[in-house]
């Protein structure tokens, strides 16, 4: 990585990169070793931890850049919290726990880890605790949603019926129809990001995960439009020969024989 990163010798791309511009690619490549996990393909599995690794490496570089930490250090800090939340394990002999209590010192000591880190941060950043502060940043979009939704549910601050969340769901979906008049792309993004919050909302009143559920939903799309594609072979035509009626009877077709 460091003779990537290297000016004038080094890869053009990687050169432009910052940590931004990597950021996707390193939640692509965690939700590529969960899709090797589920699918038990350890061979997989294997080649995507190394993807993920490189992520790491590449974010440790670019600091490297900075002088802020180097890739040592990164693996000092997490050799660090693990020998001080297993107190049980690294302590010595008269230090173990019983395993019904390991989860608890865990919890003390990340939360001593939080108040460490709180008390580091700028005085006028800690003056307001919000009740959100909690959420983890670094979550998944749709992960994170649910719980924002969640911890704001704690102090009342919800809808009591799926239907009213549904009514929600139907305004924002109105407020999207509005915007398209406009064309204006920000507007356009942001009222779509309203209807996702909304529809994370539902799935949480229903007892839904909706990161599975969109997960269900992919392999569902991926199914039908499979069926499209070997139904156009088998008449000997392509994709790109079929019209759109053509392909929406097809796929109304894969899901009527779909069981339930």
């Amino acid at each position: 990585m460091a003779a990537l990163r290297t000016p004038v010798t080094g890869c053009p791309w990687d050169l432009e990169q910052n940590f931004a511009t990597i950021a996707p690619y390193t939640i692509e490549e965690a939700y590529e070793v969960v899709d090797a996990i589920t699918r038990d393909d350890l061979d997989d599995l294997r080649e995507e931890l190394g993807d993920l690794l490189l992520q790491v490496v590449f974010h440790a570089r670019m600091a490297e850049e900075r002088n802020a930490f180097a890739f040592g250090d990164v693996v000092e800090a997490i050799t660090r919290k693990m020998i001080r939340r297993h107190p049980h394990v690294f302590a010595d002999k008269n230090g173990n726990l019983a395993p019904s209590h390991v989860k608890e010192v865990w919890d003390r000591i990340k939360a001593e880890e939080k108040a460490e880190r709180a008390a580091r941060r700028p005085p006028e950043e800690a003056a307001h605790k919000s009740l959100l502060a909690g959420v983890k940043a670094g979550q998944p979009a749709l992960a994170r949603a649910m719980e924002l939704q969640r911890k704001a549910s704690t102090v009342g601050f919800d809808w009591n019926d799926p239907r009213a969340v549904l009514k929600k769901i139907r305004e924002e979906a109105d407020e999207i129809e509005a915007a398209l008049d406009g064309a204006d792309a920000d507007e356009l993004a942001e009222e779509t990001g309203d209807l996702l919050f909304a529809v994370v909302n539902l799935a949480r009143h229903v007892g839904a995960d909706p990161e599975t559920a969109l997960r269900g939903t992919n392999a569902k799309f991926e199914r039908r439009f499979a069926y499209i594609e070997r139904a156009l072979e088998a008449r000997g035509r392509s994709l790109q020969d079929a019209s759109l009626e053509e392909m929406d009877a097809l796929w109304n077709e894969a899901k009527s024989g779909e069981p339930r």
